[in-house]
């Protein structure tokens, strides 16, 4: 007879670009169990990321395996999981046959630049036949203005309709099964629901509208797959799966150590952080900083189409009849991946955690920047051609001051898009929320307050965007109470002191910084003058 207790929890899947976790929360998001592995990654060529599509599942099956044991080893029952959320990496490009619901190729990750000549032949197309809307041709820029009206994005190497062309253009078995009509496209949360609710015998074919609102074929007010945009890219309707909202019940687990539990939560990472960390109100915003950063900004019913160079995205909906929630968001390619590069390349630190010891041995960087634009500039720049700069270095200058240049190129480029946004949504920030890695240090987050003039508030279990997709299905079935469309109801949830970072420089100081940044951005711009097709 078994001893194990019974309670309520929520799971929440976490596939990420490198690793998989699965994390089960109690009500006020104490974390009962979790398990965590990574997951290997393939870069055949310069500027290609690989993933395989079946080990990221075998990876899934295996960390929620690991924390139901772990939960039982704690003394408590699996049944006492109650539902699950997907929140995942967004972009990724997964295709595989509707027959034998087995991948056709390696997935194409979001990073992938392998496709900078799809992006110059559309870019092309639009100047010179534009794009048909409503029976009128719009060509050049406002055929480029149509695209941004429609899905709220610019043409880009990071958006999956994009890779999804390249795929079918250049590996034979997706061209012969997109011929063959046995062609299924997803992004990972696709991948994932199709696979947990069954596969190939029961699994559904589905995608998450903040996911969906990421490919540059959805039009982010209908959220329906527009035919103008499967005719401007070639796709036929059939390879696309139907269409959900952020928080229903999709179907029960078949099999496996949750079977019968509901799935009943799906949203792209980002989003999963925006609703983790309850910005949830038109005017609130996060930034995870991770591998790159990203922030969004929510803008609530209402969609805000950017002048500085920031995107359009969904946020959130809540059941297929809910109303649809919108944000801006502002993506910044490098920001813990320079610790990285600093750490692995350089040598000039041992670990991670030991920037914030260097760069806080100095008070200042003595006027040396740091321009991380290893692969280009994003939001708001969007500059393909930038490439990495380091100016104003002395004989003075020091491996300490290298260091905390790193940390401001990260609260500069924040700052660039914060800036953006409060100008799009003409809408002050109170304050800016803050998770992922790079967060646990006390100086980064110090510098991130002092350069961007605002107040930086750091929650004490920084789990965000697992707490998000966890949030979203329980309030599907209305566990704990919870309702996404009442944030009330959620403020027994992950109440631990938070952390609060006010600015310690006056205007005066942080402008000039900021015209220091800013040269040194235009001489990083460009340098990369042609690009390949």
């Amino acid at each position: 007879m078994s001893t194990l207790k019974e309670s309520e929890f929520v799971g929440s899947l976490d596939c990420g670009t490198t690793s998989t976790r699965f994390i089960i929360f109690d009500k006020h998001a104490n974390i009962i169990a979790q398990s965590q592995e990574e997951f290997p990654q393939y870069y055949p060529n310069p500027g290609w990321h690989e993933h395989d599509a079946t080990e990221i599942q075998e990876m899934c099956d295996k960390v929620i395996a690991q924390a139901v044991a772990s939960l039982e080893e704690a003394g408590y029952n699996r049944s006492s999981v109650k539902v699950i959320g997907v929140t995942n990496q967004r972009e990724t490009t997964v295709v595989w046959s509707r027959k034998t619901g087995k991948p056709l190729s390696r997935a194409v990750v979001w990073d992938d630049s392998r496709t900078r000549g799809v992006v110059a032949h559309y870019e092309h197309l639009l100047k010179t036949q534009g794009i048909e809307v409503n029976g009128q041709v719009r060509i050049g820029t406002d055929g480029a203005l149509a695209l941004k009206e429609l899905t709220g994005l610019p043409l880009s190497t990071y958006f999956s309709a994009i890779k999804l062309r390249w795929m079918i253009d250049n590996w034979e078995d997706v061209r012969k099964a997109h011929d063959a009509d046995d062609l299924a496209f997803g992004t990972v949360e696709s991948w994932i629901a199709y696979n947990l609710l069954g596969g190939v015998s029961t699994g559904q074919h589905i995608s998450e509208v903040t996911n969906a609102s990421r490919t540059l074929l959805l039009n982010i007010r209908t959220l329906q797959w527009d035919p103008v945009l499967l005719r401007f890219f070639g796709f036929r309707e059939s390879v696309l799966p139907r269409l959900v909202s952020t928080s229903e019940v999709y179907g029960n687990i078949p099999h496996g150590p949750l079977k019968g539990v509901p799935l009943g939560g799906l949203v792209g990472d980002q989003q999963g952080a925006l609703v983790g960390n309850k910005c949830l109100a038109q005017g609130q915003a996060k930034c995870t900083y991770g591998t790159g950063a990203f922030l969004l900004f929510c803008t609530g019913t209402d969609i805000v189409y950017s002048n500085h160079g920031l995107l359009s995205t969904v946020a959130y909906q809540v059941g297929p009849q809910g109303k649809t929630v919108y944000a801006l968001e502002g993506a910044i390619a490098v920001a813990g991946s320079a610790i990285k590069w600093l750490r692995d390349s350089m040598g000039i630190i041992k670990s991670a955690n030991e920037i914030n010891t260097l760069a806080g041995s100095v008070s200042s960087t003595s006027g040396v920047y740091f321009v991380t634009a290893f692969s280009g500039l994003l939001a708001p720049y969007w500059d393909p051609g930038a490439t990495g700069l380091l100016v104003g270095l002395t004989s003075y200058t020091t491996p300490a001051h290298v260091a905390r240049a790193t940390l401001e190129a990260n609260a500069f480029q924040t700052r660039a898009v914060i800036d953006s946004m409060v100008l799009d949504a003409n809408s002050d920030l109170a304050h800016l929320k803050v998770d992922g890695g790079m967060t646990n240090g006390d100086l980064a987050m110090q510098v991130l307050a002092d350069v961007g003039g605002f107040e930086v508030v750091r929650p004490e279990m920084r789990e965000s965007t697992a707490l998000g997709s966890a949030l979203l299905a329980g309030s599907a079935i209305g566990l704990f109470g919870w309702d996404i469309t009442r944030p009330e109801t959620l403020q027994e949830v992950n109440t631990a002191g938070s952390t609060y970072f006010q600015p310690n420089t006056s205007e005066e100081e942080r402008n000039e910084a900021w015209r220091g940044w800013q040269r040194a951005v235009e001489r990083s711009r460009g340098w990369i003058e042609t690009v390949e097709e």
